[in-house]
């Protein structure tokens, strides 16, 4: 047996990497050889590489360690690109290992040849190729550190064939990540200061900072100050639920964020970026914030975050504490009842969100009343699109349920995105995974058609909405779930989805439920929301706040 292969797996097991979510091909087979003298690694077999890199974002984002994939040379590693992205921007640690031809094997341009490390690079905080046995094990163990490393990063070791059959490699023991820097006093002083406004101030939250214990930190400083609390768009994890902190999230649309942000002077980042329009509109600025609203970052990604709340909350400027921040009441919508529409999916969940379930939301426009419904359901935690490339809910849902084996997880997910990543649905019966992957199937890329509004196009008729039309054919999601060993149900009544949700809760396993629901906004109300929200900054403050809870809650 290749003592390089088994050096490099017995390396990554003693460093805390124990699962591998794999697509291998040739030039990895002495790695996959060497999974049978190192029974200690999971190694998880996907049918697409998308499902690998998307699983392992998944993985991280619950259990706060990097999962590795298993990748074949250039082309493989291409297509799990768009997962990666998503990881990237998501913040968490993942380790990529590439293999590649043989060194020698290079220069003859065989048809798979190709350049790893341009591919590599886009999404890649670390990047390496090991050039040799001998240095294969201490490659390994940086790119564990730097994957951990603040801020959390994705890390891509390309190990080339003969580097992985060759003699001379020996397993190497940990690397600890360098220490995460504090935050300077002047930032803390800043945003003590800023706090002092009060209502008209905020704490936007993201990354680690929607997650106990700092979540409850930031909390108890909003109640102290006065101070709004704030989630960013798109979080990585959420924690959430009766008896946790309310925070209200910035919505995805521009101009339902603007009216949210437009009264604060003051705004005060947490591990957050400054909200921005996620896209350019024409004739509309990119920056979300009332003009004078001054932002003072307290902790970024790379710096101690609990470090500075700490210190911010002995402030001497801060109001002593008053008793602890309000938090989410318990409550539970109704059953519904009735014709089956994307609001009664999502206050379906509401009524039947077990304890401590995973609810990965990739259900674009069909998803807008889940965290409505679901704020008072019992503690769980959400997982969000964060890099906007779709195809992440499927494979992020396996991955968080190889994390998490004992806790239920619910993949709301759309028709279109599903069809990105439908292999998962086969790992996940492979695996015995209790995932329920709810695929709101109204048969089109709603989200676009909104879209083709909001940019100006000009046109919009037959042929244009051909783009966006997923019914010709239409998809059966329940006979794709079958053929994969999939346990399907199809609804298209409030009554039957119940159902078919609470027997998917009820009985481990991989399940899948097709909510036949009709657009979530259609026809007239279509065609009106556009011009609602152009006028929405020229209303006066409440009744714009009123009207954007009534379109996006």
């Amino acid at each position: 047996m290749p003592a390089a292969a088994q050096a490099l797996l017995r390396t990554l097991v003693d460093a805390g990497v124990d699962v591998c979510f794999s697509n291998p091909g040739t030039s990895e087979m002495h790695f996959v050889a060497a999974l049978d003298a190192e029974p200690r690694m999971r190694a998880v077999l996907t049918l697409f590489e998308g499902v690998a890199t998307g699983a392992a974002d998944g993985y991280a984002r619950m259990s706060g360690r990097a999962a590795a994939t298993l990748l074949h040379l250039g082309c493989g590693l291409g297509n799990g690109l768009a997962n990666l992205h998503n990881a990237r921007k998501a913040g968490v640690p993942v380790l990529n290992i590439v293999g590649d031809h043989a060194s020698s094997h290079a220069e003859l341009d065989t048809p798979l040849q190709s350049d790893i490390e341009t591919v590599a690079r886009n999404v890649s905080g670390w990047l390496r190729r090991s050039l040799s046995s001998e240095q294969l094990c201490g490659d390994a163990l940086e790119a564990i550190a730097a994957a951990h490393a603040a801020p959390a990063k994705v890390a891509t070791l390309i190990v080339p064939a003969d580097v992985s059959w060759s003699e001379g490699a020996a397993p190497r023991r940990g690397v600890a990540a360098p220490p995460t820097p504090v935050v300077d006093d002047e930032a803390v002083q800043a945003a003590a200061q800023a706090l002092g406004a009060g209502p008209r101030a905020a704490l936007l939250l993201g990354g680690r900072a929607l997650r106990a214990p700092l979540l409850q930190l930031a909390a108890e400083l909003a109640a102290r100050t006065g101070a709004r609390l704030l989630g960013e768009v798109f979080p990585a994890r959420m924690q959430r639920g009766a008896g946790l902190p309310v925070v209200e999230r910035l919505a995805y649309l521009p101009e339902l964020a603007s009216v949210q942000l437009a009264e604060l002077e003051q705004l005060v980042l947490l591990d957050a970026r400054v909200p921005v329009s996620f896209f350019a509109y024409p004739g509309k600025s990119a920056g979300l914030l009332a003009p004078g609203c001054r932002v003072h970052a307290l902790a970024t990604p790379r710096e101690d975050l609990h470090d500075a709340l700490r210190r911010l909350a002995g402030h001497p400027r801060l109001p002593p504490r008053r008793g602890p921040p309000p938090l989410q009441v318990a409550a539970r919508p109704p059953r519904p009842r009735g014709g089956l529409n994307a609001r009664k999916v999502c206050q379906a969940l509401g009524h039947l969100l077990p304890e401590q379930a995973i609810v990965v939301d990739e259900a674009q426009t069909s998803g807008v009343m889940l965290p409505a419904f679901t704020a008072g359901a019992p503690a769980h935690d959400l997982l969000a699109l964060t890099g906007g490339a779709i195809g992440q809910g499927l494979p992020l849902a396996l991955g968080a349920a190889v994390a998490c084996p004992g806790r239920p997880v619910i993949a709301l997910v759309g028709d279109g995105a599903a069809m990105y990543t439908p292999q998962a649905l086969w790992t996940m019966a492979r695996e015995g995974l209790h995932v329920v992957a709810v695929v709101l199937n109204n048969r089109a890329y709603a989200i676009l058609e909104l879209e083709l509004q909001r940019v100006g196009a000009a046109g919009g008729g037959a042929r244009a909405r051909e783009q966006f039309d997923l019914a010709r054919p239409s998809l059966d999601f329940v006979r794709l779930a079958e053929g994969m060993g999939v346990s399907a149900r199809r609804a298209d009544t409030a009554q039957g989805f119940v159902e078919a949700l609470e027997h998917a809760l009820a009985h481990p396993g991989p399940h899948l439920i097709e909510a036949l629901v009709p657009r979530a906004y259609s026809g007239l109300k279509l065609r009106l929301l556009p011009r609602l929200l152009s006028t929405l900054d020229r209303l006066p403050q409440p009744m714009a706040r009123a009207i954007q809870r009534g379109v996006a809650p």
